[in-house]
C-alpha cells in the first residue's frame, strides 16, 4: 500500500461512568489508502461513531495515535481539520438560512474567497441536484434534501478525505439510492477517500470497497465484503422435505455432504449453511433421491454481511442493541454536524 492518507495505531478511547472506566474503542490499527471507499459496520455501541470523532479531532484518544492527510489529530487540528470533511449524523444547516447562503457560509469558514466558494456552490449544488432548492430555506427542505445539503458542506472546500457518519439513515429508500449515486459520482469526479459508517449492510456490501466490522471497541474483521463472505460465512440450504418422516431421513445426507450442522425450521424442513452451496446442490439433489428422500423444494441463499458477523459473534448485527453505548457527550462538548476548521493557537505551525 502506498502511504495511507489515514492511520491509527493503538487508537483507544475510555470514558468513566459512575467512577468506573468504560472501554468505547481499544487499541484500534488502522491503514486506508487514498482513493478508497472504507465502511465501518457494527452493532449501536461498538464503538463506530467514537472512532470517527477520534480521526475527526472531535474527540482527544486516551491513548494511542493517528494520522489523517499526513497530520496528526492530537497536535495538528487545524490542518487536519482543512484536510477532510466530515458529515455527522444531525442535520448541520441553520433552520433560518437559505442553501446556497450556507454553502457560501461554509466556504467562508475554510478561507475561500467569494468567488471560489460562489464557483465551488454552484458546483456541488448541480452535482446533488439541489439547483431548485438554492433559494429556499433550509426549514423546508425534506430529510433527503437536507442530507444532500450536509454532503455539500462537507465538500465545499474540496477535502481529500470524507468522514460520513451514518449518512443514509432515517431516509425512504427512493433517497438513499439518489444519496448514494451522489456520493459515487463526487467521488469519481475528484478521487475523494470516503470512509464511513453505516447499519445498512446491503449499502456497504454493493458500495465499499473494504469493509470493517467493530464489536465491542475492536474490529473483528477487516477485508473486501466478498472475501469476509466466502471465508467466514456460507451459503444457506433451505430444504423442504413435504412430511416428516422423509426430512428423518434426508436430514442425516444433508448434515454429511454439507459438512454442516442441520437446523430444524418446521417438521418438515432444515437449514444448513456450507460453503459454495451452488456447487453442492446438484450432488446434493442425486443424494437424497438415492436415499429415497427426495426434496420438495431446495432454496439457495448467499450469505449476508450479517452471516459475517454471525459466524465472528454468534449474533446478528441486526438484532444487536445499543446496550453498550459509553455516555453521550454533553451539549457544550457534542460535536457539529458538518466540521469547520478549528483555530488553536497551541498547534503547531
Amino acid at each position: 500500500m502506498d502511504t495511507p492518507i489515514i492511520t491509527a495505531r493503538g487508537l483507544s478511547k475510555t470514558f468513566t461512568v459512575a467512577r468506573r472506566p468504560v472501554a468505547a474503542v481499544t487499541d484500534l490499527d488502522l491503514d486506508v489508502a487514498e482513493g478508497e471507499l472504507v465502511a465501518f459496520l457494527g452493532p449501536n455501541g461498538a464503538g463506530k461513531s467514537t472512532s470517527i470523532r477520534m480521526l475527526t479531532t472531535l474527540l482527544p484518544a486516551t491513548s494511542g495515535t493517528a494520522r489523517v492527510a499526513g497530520y496528526d489529530v492530537a497536535s495538528e487540528r487545524s490542518r487536519v481539520r482543512h484536510a477532510i470533511g466530515y458529515v455527522g449524523q444531525g442535520n448541520s444547516a441553520g433552520h433560518n438560512q437559505r442553501v446556497r447562503d450556507e454553502l457560501l457560509s461554509q466556504g467562508a469558514f475554510y478561507g475561500m474567497t467569494r468567488r471560489d466558494a460562489a464557483r465551488r456552490a454552484d458546483e456541488l449544488i448541480d452535482s446533488l441536484d439541489l439547483g431548485a432548492l438554492a433559494g429556499r430555506g433550509v426549514m423546508g427542505l425534506s430529510g433527503g434534501q437536507k442530507r444532500r445539503l450536509d454532503i455539500a458542506l462537507g465538500l465545499i472546500h474540496t477535502p481529500r478525505v470524507l468522514f460520513l457518519d451514518e449518512p443514509s439513515t432515517g431516509l425512504d429508500p427512493q433517497s438513499r439510492a439518489n444519496l448514494w449515486e451522489h456520493i459515487l459520482e463526487l467521488r469519481r469526479k475528484s478521487g475523494t477517500t470516503v470512509f464511513l459508517t453505516t447499519h445498512y449492510l446491503e449499502e456497504a456490501d454493493q458500495f465499499a470497497e473494504r469493509v470493517l466490522i467493530m464489536d465491542q471497541g475492536r474490529v473483528i474483521a477487516d477485508d473486501v465484503a466478498s472475501r469476509l463472505k466466502s471465508e467466514l460465512a456460507g451459503d444457506v440450504i433451505t430444504v423442504g422435505f413435504g412430511d416428516p418422516a422423509r426430512a428423518e431421513t434426508g436430514t442425516p445426507v444433508v448434515a454429511r455432504l454439507t459438512g454442516g450442522d442441520t437446523e430444524q425450521v418446521d417438521s418438515a424442513t432444515i437449514r444448513v449453511t456450507a460453503k459454495a452451496g451452488d456447487v453442492l446442490l446438484p450432488a446434493l439433489v442425486r443424494a437424497l433421491d438415492e436415499a429415497g428422500a427426495p426434496a420438495a423444494r431446495i432454496a439457495l441463499r448467499e450469505p449476508t454481511l450479517d452471516d459475517v458477523f454471525l459466524s465472528l459473534t454468534g449474533r446478528s448485527l441486526r438484532d444487536t442493541g445499543d446496550t453498550s453505548s459509553p455516555p453521550s457527550p454533553s451539549p457544550e462538548s457534542a460535536e457539529p454536524a458538518v466540521l469547520v476548521p478549528a483555530h488553536d493557537r497551541s498547534e503547531s505551525r
